[in-house]
């Protein structure tokens, strides 16, 4: 499969060829369209495992994702034909408007949580960052946001640790590293150990790679690509606009050998 570098445009070439890979690690907003398609790729003899985006803000920033209580029903469907070991739950990215504070994030965290129990053992977080582009995305659409203070970040965490250890799950900080105490780990999303714990048949010799500055990963290909996402988040990074995206995921070629031409 090729792929361009977001950046430069670069075309880089990557096997996906079973034995060529190790395992794979999803992220997406919504796997219904995918769950149909899950056997058919783990019979093919590809590892895998998920993270699975949950936050239940208002439309207004997340226009075209599902609502949350349908998405922790496919969550779930997820974990009982795999394991809740496999999916990994992300309450991400934590935007502070003037309508969305701690109150807000707290109770809705605790209402993801508890319908969540028993599915996932993990949740990984992160507060929103304020690229340029994503503040005059923000700023079009009327949203009046702002960066919270250290002080308030830490106060939520522990809110959020506290629920999290209620509900049978750990907390972990996505490039959060003033944020990691003795109940909330450092995450590594695409994570070596969790890798060797899943899938022992497969020794894996990993070494960290991070991707942006605190990241925890190891070293891994990205094969995403940016403006093909047409859930239209308001606060995403990767995405210029939502039309743009929508008109290059239609254009996706299933038998192609780019992800979009």
């Amino acid at each position: 499969m090729s792929y361009p570098n977001p950046f430069s445009g670069q075309i880089h070439t990557v096997s996906l060829q079973p034995d060529d890979v190790h395992s794979i690690v999803f992220w997406s907003k919504n796997y219904g369209p995918w769950l149909p398609h899950l056997d058919e790729i783990a019979g093919r003899g590809y590892h895998f495992y998920f993270h699975y985006t949950i936050t239940g803000v208002p439309r207004e920033l997340e226009p075209h994702v599902p609502d949350w209580q349908q998405s922790v029903l496919i969550l779930r469907k997820l974990a009982e034909r795999t394991s809740p070991r496999h999916v990994q739950w992300r309450f991400d990215p934590i935007l502070f408007t003037d309508t969305l504070g701690m109150d807000f994030y707290v109770e809705r965290f605790r209402g993801i949580a508890k319908s969540l129990a028993g599915a996932t053992r993990r949740c990984y977080f992160s507060f929103a960052l304020f690229y340029d582009k994503v503040e005059r995305r923000l700023t079009r659409a009327g949203i009046r946001f702002r960066d919270p203070s250290l002080e308030e970040k830490q106060a939520l965490v522990q809110s959020l640790a506290d629920i999290a250890n209620e509900y049978g799950m750990t907390l972990y900080a996505c490039c959060e590293d003033a944020l990691i105490t003795g109940r909330v780990q450092k995450a590594h999303c695409v994570d070596g150990d969790l890798l060797t714990e899943l899938f022992p048949e497969c020794p894996l010799a990993f070494r960290l790679r991070p991707t942006r500055e605190q990241c925890g990963c190891v070293a891994s290909r990205d094969i995403g690509m940016y403006d093909t996402c047409p859930h239209g988040c308001v606060y995403c990074y990767a995405n210029q606009g939502h039309q743009a995206a929508l008109m290059r995921f239609r254009a996706h070629d299933p038998q192609g050998d780019v992800l979009v031409n």
